[in-house]
């Protein structure tokens, strides 16, 4: 039987200015095909010294676990556990470029150690002061999601605060590759928004968003985390089944969800994997999107979690997050469903506190 678990603070850096406007209802949808994130004011939260060192990503998470502990009243987690697709990348590039132009000769090893996937959770830890348990998990769109597994099961054996989340970045050369092979959008502008992009490929972007799961509620509480399950590989008529066979082990049914959390993100190539979900089992339940306001990195799936604990919270849906037309009284038990490119699988199950 697991403990129960509750989101007691959050922070969220992203293609939105989400550092410093709270309300979604204000948020516009992207429309070029490489969005970078918007930059807060990072010396808010960071040392000027310490800045110029770091990379974006490294800022990112830096800022959205400072936003998430300051909401929690928490200064120091007992871990910090962070997901994260391809760690920060720009640093990677620039070693990886050194290594071709010097070839292979007299290499300064400081992109190198720059680059490596834990640098944020480092970063964090090193700003907190904090030596307890640090883990970064490096499982593509699954990340963020094993960071979340990582803190559920670190609560049931004991801890009483964790912070998890994830962060990726946009770097130059690792962009170029994606646009390359077709996984970015061809138009240069997406007018409409992704549900009218009738192309493939997404719209590509950055974010970081950083929780605290903690093993008592307080005044600060979004949700319950319940349940988090993934599949990195799940054949397209075995989805509705694992679906429904996810929902069962948490004594629930569809009727039971009040609203669904899709990762839909215009790719017309694989979309309609959330489509037939959207026309079928979830076709009187009240469905949501997100990707149109965050775009698509590996962990996108945290600015959905993010905007679930909001909805939550607030017992609202914003007007620009709405699929359908479907509302609920009140909204007790949300699921959020992501994959990419038809892998990678995940559900996770929130609900009211």
């Amino acid at each position: 039987m697991m403990k129960d678990c509750y989101i007691n603070g959050i922070g969220c850096v992203s293609a939105q200015e989400t550092t410093v406007d709270n309300d979604i209802e204000n948020y516009q949808f992207l429309t070029e095909r490489i969005t970078h994130a918007h930059r807060p004011n990072y010396r808010e939260f960071i040392k000027p010294t310490m800045i110029r060192r770091m990379s974006t990503g490294v800022k990112m998470g830096v800022v959205a676990a400072s936003l998430a502990l300051k909401e929690a009243n928490l200064e120091t987690p007992d871990a910090i556990i962070s997901g994260t697709g391809l760690g920060c990348s720009i640093d990677s590039d620039k070693f990886l470029k050194k290594i071709v132009d010097n070839n292979e000769e007299f290499l300064t090893p400081t992109a190198f150690i720059q680059s490596t996937h834990n640098t944020v959770g480092a970063q964090v830890a090193l700003g907190l002061g904090c030596n307890a348990y640090n883990v970064t998990y490096v499982h593509n769109a699954l990340s963020f999601e094993s960071a979340m597994i990582d803190a559920q099961l670190l609560l049931n054996e004991g801890e009483s605060n964790v912070l998890f989340g994830g962060v990726d970045e946009l770097g130059a050369y690792t962009t170029s590759l994606f646009d390359l092979i077709g996984h970015i959008k061809k138009e240069e502008v997406i007018e409409n928004g992704i549900l009218d992009s009738k192309t493939k490929g997404a719209i590509f972007s950055e974010g970081s968003q950083f929780f605290v799961l903690g093993d008592e509620r307080s005044d600060s509480s979004y949700a319950k985390l319940v349940d988090v399950a993934v599949h990195n590989v799940l054949p397209k008529n075995e989805i509705e089944e694992k679906l429904v066979q996810f929902l069962s082990t948490n004594n629930l049914t569809i009727g039971d969800i009040d609203a669904v959390v899709l990762g839909t993100n215009g790719d017309v190539e694989f979309d309609g994997v959330y489509a037939d979900l959207q026309e079928s089992v979830f076709e009187n339940t009240q469905q949501i999107y997100y990707k149109h306001l965050s775009g698509e990195y590996n962990t996108a799936s945290a600015f959905g979690f993010w905007t679930a604990c909001k909805i939550l919270k607030t017992q609202s849906v914003p007007t620009n997050l709405k699929l359908n037309t479907v509302k609920s009284s009140s909204i007790r038990n949300v699921l959020l469903y992501n994959q990419y490119r038809s892998e990678n699988h995940s559900f996770t199950l929130l609900s009211s506190c």
